[in-house]
């Protein structure tokens, strides 16, 4: 893989959890990874990393717990994907539960990487989880996965579609792609600035 934002730091996979108000020791910065389970989160993360940590499935929709990783400074967890997964109906309600409880019990989060596809226009999903991120007012990144799949003038356009679709202002929408590392160097670079400014509020 080629080398990420977060190839020189020491990376910890801490576990997995099924409980969304799992405390994690020492109180450090959280960011959730949030998106459909499709999206490409697993993809994203190793892209960040610069090596193979997360589990990359073929079968969308197999994070079924928290995974949470530290990093020098802050925690990365990784969410269940919502909306299409080939599970059951019950399995599915139980990854939807535990995200929304996560998102609205869990008092220690800091922020959001809310990850979109560029090709698709927001879900009935997307938008229940974009009313949920409002209700919880964190600070949220939007990371628009897959950019390598259309060329530059489609790309451009619909990063202005789904800046107006999703009432984000433009420097918290990012394109992404995690074949070719569009945007990944940006996308960790923010996550450090917000650690940094948490670490001296």
């Amino acid at each position: 893989m080629r080398p990420g934002p977060f190839s020189a730091l020491p990376v910890e996979f801490v576990g997995s959890f099924p409980n969304p108000t799992v405390r994690l020791s020492p109180t450090l910065p959280e960011f959730i990874m949030l998106g459909r389970s499709n999206v490409g989160k697993s993809s994203l993360l190793n892209a960040l990393f610069g090596r193979r940590l997360a589990r990359v499935s073929d079968t969308p929709g197999r994070t079924a717990l928290i995974n949470v990783y530290r990093l020098a400074g802050f925690y990365l967890l990784d969410l269940p994907g919502y909306g299409f997964a080939r599970v059951s109906h019950r399995e599915r309600d139980r990854y939807q539960k535990l995200v929304r409880d996560l998102l609205r019990q869990r008092t220690t989060l800091t922020g959001v990487v809310w990850l979109l596809d560029l090709r698709r226009d927001p879900s009935p999903e997307d938008q229940e989880h974009a009313d949920m991120l409002a209700e919880r007012g964190l600070p949220v990144l939007a990371a628009l996965t897959k950019a390598d799949k259309l060329p530059y003038a489609q790309r451009q356009r619909r990063l202005r579609e789904l800046i107006q679709a999703l009432a984000l202002p433009p420097e918290q929408v990012q394109l992404t792609s995690s074949t070719t590392g569009l945007g990944i160097n940006e996308l960790g670079e923010s996550l450090l600035a917000v650690t940094a400014r948490e670490g001296t509020a």
